[in-house]
Order: C-alpha cells, then structure tokens, then sequence
C-alpha cells in the first residue's frame, strides 16, 4: 500500500508541474510579447494606414477580419453538416473510413503545402488572383479537419437519453439533431470555431502566397491584402521595425482573447436560453 500510495504522489507531482510549466509558459510568452508592444499601440497606430511616414495597421486588421469571416463562413456549415453526417447518420464502412482518413491527412498537412496548393490552383488556374477570396479558401481547408473532428467529440458527448427521449415523444431525427442534440453540443462547436480563428489569425505561409501582401484596405473579398501574421512576419523578417513587431503581436493576441470572451458568452447565452425552453 506505502509503495501505491509514492507511486500516486510522484504520478500527481509530475500532473500538476507539467501543468505549471504548460500555465508559465504561456504566461512568459504573452506577458513578453504584451510588455514590449503594449507603450507602442497609439490610436494613429490601429486608424491608419502603413505607407510613407505612416505606420498603421489598419488595412491589416480590415484585411484579418475579412479573411476570418469568409473563411468561418465557408468553413464552418460544411464542418458541422460533415461532423452531423459521421455521428447521427453513418455507418460503419468504406465512405467513413475514406472519410475519417481525408480529415486525418488533411490535419496532418503542412500550412506551406496548402500555400502552394492555393496559390497552383485557386491564384493561377481559377484566375481568383492573389486575393482575400483565394487565402480564404486555402485557409478554409485548412481548418476542417479541425472543425470536423472537435465537433463530432462534441457530438458524441450528447447523452444517448437525449436522443431517446426525443425519439419517444414522437421528433423526427433532424428535428432531434436541430433542436435537441446541437444545442446540447454548442458549447463543443464553439470551441471548435474558437480554435480554427486562432488558426486563421495566426497562419502566415498560406497567406503569404494566396492573399498577397498588399498594405492597402481591400475593395472587395477579390483584392489582395496582408494580413496581421503576415505583417508581423514582414516587420520581423525585414528589420523595419521590432518595436511595431510586437505591437502587431500584441494586437493579435487583443483580437484573439476578444473573440473568446465574446464566443464564451455566446455559449452561455444559447445554453441558458436552451436550457429554460
């Protein structure tokens, strides 16, 4: 019993110091990056435009928003439908195994890969040009798999006892999954999407040869544009100015924890207001 009871002492000491360590480290990370760009974010930083003596970052927040929002939205519907089809309506077979294996391959892709693939067949062959269209669906593949599989986990964690008793009172399966099972899973999706906008926020290689790198504010989802992680890259690997680096840096974690706080609560919301239906 003594040599259990080290065993389970040692086992929870390692437990919570690789927890400590996972908690410091994102701390130093962040804490660095906000201490060196937080005293060089001005107003004339955020509100104007990077050309001459300016050194604004405006077209390349309006340029993340629109990369964000596109690819979200053609992103999004196709994971979700995907990950509905895999737990309420497949079964075990050959299309779930190609299935599962496309998603597993695509996570498993590197981010320069799908650059090249966009920029080959989305800039060149479909003549979309380097534009915020093109980034957006390469950056849109890149994140299904993400999508996908987070959401099925969601999914799966539904209680059966939902779908039964739904069943009993007479739902029909899609009135279930609408009604029912997606509610009960929203918290799990959002998740889902808070991941893939930090994996659009923070993907620079695909950008870099399907959006391009143009410093001005886009017309339209057909112009080209930088986005911050590009930026940031471009500042950094240039020289220009490291002071301006990590103030996009930190800018970029700004627009991140905003978007968390805002989908958590969201969450919150469509859980209560299911909960008291």
């Amino acid at each position: 019993m003594r040599k259990v009871r080290i065993a389970d002492s040692i086992l929870k000491f390692l437990i919570i110091g690789s927890s400590l360590i996972s908690i410091g480290a994102l701390l130093w990370i962040v804490g660095y990056i906000v201490i060196n760009g937080l005293p060089h974010i001005t107003w004339e930083f955020i509100s104007t435009e990077y050309k001459g003596d300016q050194t604004g970052i405006l077209p390349m927040i309006i340029s993340t928003a629109y990369i964000i929002g596109l690819s979200l939205l053609i992103s999004v519907p196709i994971g979700i439908c995907s990950a509905i089809y895999l737990v309420e309506y497949s079964k075990p077979g050959n299309l779930i195994r190609c299935i599962r294996f496309a998603t597993e391959s695509l996570a498993g892709i590197p981010s320069i890969i799908y650059g090249l693939f966009g920029y080959i067949f989305f800039v060149t062959a479909l003549k979309l040009r380097m534009s915020i269209l093109s980034g957006s669906i390469t950056l849109s593949i890149m994140i299904l798999p993400l999508i996908i599989r987070t959401t099925e986990e969601a999914l799966k964690a539904v209680p059966n006892s939902y779908r039964e008793g739904s069943f009993a009172l007479g739902a029909s399966k899609l009135t279930t999954i609408t009604r029912i099972i997606l509610p009960s899973a929203i918290q799990g999706i959002l998740t889902a999407v808070i991941l893939s906008v930090g994996r659009i926020v923070g993907e620079t290689a695909a950008l870099y040869l399907t959006a391009g790198m143009v410093t001005r504010i886009p017309d339209d989802i057909m112009s080209s544009g930088r986005s911050l992680s590009v930026h940031l890259y471009m500042l950094a690997k240039e020289g220009i100015s490291f002071e301006q680096a990590f103030a996009t840096a930190t800018v970029l974690l700004i627009i991140v924890a905003v978007i968390n706080f805002i989908a958590n609560m969201l969450a919150s919301r469509i859980k209560k207001a299911t909960t008291a239906r």
